[in-house]
């Protein structure tokens, strides 16, 4: 009995600074099917060794094992966020998705310019409906990634990206280096966000769908929605035909709620090249390394426009896909007697 719980003991240990307890108890349970444990191994490890290993790992301060800092902390894609992880400080839950991204990059971009705040986060993998999971829906009731908890203030849950962008900006940039604090820019930095969350982002989200994901090929709502979000982009290009950022003479929250749509055009069948105040702005941005790092969270994403350029040019079979879904929305668009327009 002895060695069999030597065996167990061991390979607990080893795991515990690289997986969740999931990723223990899936071990354990590995190695009673191995071993042939009786079931009074079973119960001293479920009710000594775990509850002990669980404690100790509860106990500590998640802020430097998962904070993004110079070195992205060890996910496991065997992780499942079942919790939240921190008991201070900022923890955002998030996924690699526009929405998530804007909030991770002013995160970046407020600790390039000040060196705080630090943060923590889990990577909410919407395809697994995480998101929906009454721990989660606590602090983001809609069910919807992205979601800042503010455990100094009580636990404080913030849903809605433009929401996260606003309260940290309230809390975090003390110099309002991303935001203006008077009329008449103020009011033009909501009126931006407001234009991102009710125009680009359901527009070209459901571009996204129809365009790509949607599994029965329908002509009217693809070139409906992808012709909505060019002529959002539109909007956007006459704004920056002579301005350097959408508001004032600074990068604001303004450009990154909007830029972190925009940086997904090609995922949305829509060509940046088509406009190019806006594609000059895109690039200005995506040049920031606070930008750069915070489109890294909680992962490298394939969905961005650097990577997918990447993938054109290297990933095999690739651009012949993606020459076949344009063939089809352009066929919908002469279909449906598309004509661009914009404003």
């Amino acid at each position: 009995m002895r060695p069999i719980l030597r065996v167990l003991l061991v390979a607990l240990l080893a795991f515990m600074f690289r997986s969740q307890l999931l990723g223990i108890s899936r071990t354990t349970l590995r190695i009673y099917q191995l071993t042939g444990a009786s079931n009074s191994i079973k119960s001293i490890v479920n009710t000594r060794v775990l509850p002990a290993i669980e404690t100790n790992i509860l106990r500590r301060n998640f802020t430097t094992s998962a904070r993004f800092s110079n070195n992205k902390p060890n996910m496991s894609s065997e992780e499942r966020p079942y919790k939240l992880i921190a008991s201070k400080g900022l923890e955002l839950l998030t996924f690699g998705t526009p929405n998530g991204h804007k909030v991770s990059i002013l995160l970046e971009e407020l600790k390039e310019a000040y060196g705080k705040p630090d943060y923590v986060f889990q990577s909410i993998n919407i395809g697994q409906n995480i998101q929906k999971e009454p721990w989660f829906t606590e602090k983001g009731p809609n069910g919807r990634i992205p979601v800042l908890v503010d455990h100094d203030r009580n636990g404080l849950g913030i849903m809605e990206g433009s929401a996260i962008l606003s309260y940290l900006t309230r809390n975090f940039d003390p110099e309002k280096k991303f935001t203006f604090t008077e009329d008449p820019e103020l009011s033009q930095i909501e009126q931006w966000l407001a234009f991102l969350q009710s125009g680009v982002g359901p527009m070209q989200g459901q571009a996204n769908h129809f365009y790509r994901l949607a599994k029965e090929r329908i002509p009217y709502p693809t070139q409906r929605y992808v012709g909505e979000t060019e002529r959002l982009y539109g909007v956007l290009d006459i704004h920056l035909r002579e301005r350097t950022y959408l508001v004032g003479d600074k990068f604001t929250i303004a450009d990154i709620a909007n830029f972190s749509w925009v940086n997904v055009a090609y995922f949305a069948g829509v060509n940046l090249d088509h406009f190019p105040n806006l594609k000059k702005w895109w690039e200005r941005i995506n040049a920031r390394p606070g930008v750069q790092k915070g489109c890294a969270i909680p992962s490298e994403s394939k969905l961005i426009n650097q990577a997918y350029k990447k993938r054109l040019a290297d990933e095999e079979g690739f651009k012949e896909k993606e020459d076949e879904l344009k063939a089809l929305a352009d066929k919908a668009k002469e279909q449906y007697d598309y004509k661009f327009a914009a404003p």
